[in-house]
């Protein structure tokens, strides 16, 4: 009852979406998720809009030697997003926020398909925030690097391993076919860290987390 009159006050539900994807020797199998979600939570009381739960399995590669990295095909995750969010519509949602960071194509691609009949759906894509101002290194050349580790440093210092933080920066070639996709996994010899996440700090973190913040606070229109 508590949602029915939540969602007639305000018909929009904020939608997290995590992976559960390796990120090296330092950071949480979860990363993506725990970042999404705590975007996800912030805006939320700050807007006053619903959250749903976290969805914390995307599309990903497969494990590989990667351990512990598990995913959905494509078309199962897009029917999967698609069958909740028709049952949210159904109870009078209008409007689905998509919070995401995990960057990979295809798992984009999937929630960027996920659209319902009665209702509009905007998807924010945090790597697509500009925070490059913010740090020391590219954050589009990384993974587990300076941002993701900076994040998790400001958001759940308890779960990054600081005594297994290691810098991996590969060649320009190697770095530019990993970038591009065209290697979707970090390069060997990488123990799943691109970039160099011993330039991470809580405070870079915190400055990152709240530029997300503010620009999705700003591009939410009013119900």
């Amino acid at each position: 009852m508590e949602v029915d009159r939540e969602l007639v006050r305000d018909p929009r539900l904020i939608v997290p979406v995590g992976a559960l994807e390796q990120h090296g020797p330092h950071l949480p199998l979860g990363a993506n998720t725990l970042i999404a979600e705590a975007v996800a939570v912030t805006l939320s009381q700050r807007l006053r809009i619903l959250v749903a739960p976290t969805f914390a399995y995307g599309v990903t590669l497969a494990g590989g030697r990667w351990p512990g990295t598990a995913g959905l095909r494509r078309k199962t995750f897009h029917r999967v997003l698609n069958e909740l969010m028709a049952r949210w519509e159904d109870h009078g949602v209008r409007e689905f926020v998509v919070i995401s960071a995990h960057r990979y194509d295809p798992h984009l691609e999937a929630i960027l398909m996920a659209l319902n009949a009665n209702s509009a759906t905007t998807v924010f894509d945090l790597s697509q925030i500009d925070v490059s101002d913010l740090l020391t290194e590219d954050p589009r050349r990384e993974h587990s690097g300076e941002l993701e580790t900076s994040l998790l440093l400001h958001l759940a210092p308890e779960r990054v391993r600081t005594t297994a933080i290691e810098d991996f920066v590969p060649d320009e070639r190697s770095l530019r076919r990993y970038t591009r996709g065209r290697v979707p996994t970090p390069p060997h010899p990488s123990s799943g860290v691109v970039g160099r996440p011993t330039v991470a700090s809580a405070e870079k973190g915190r400055a990152v987390f709240e530029r997300y913040v503010e620009a999705l606070a700003g591009a939410v229109a009013g119900p």
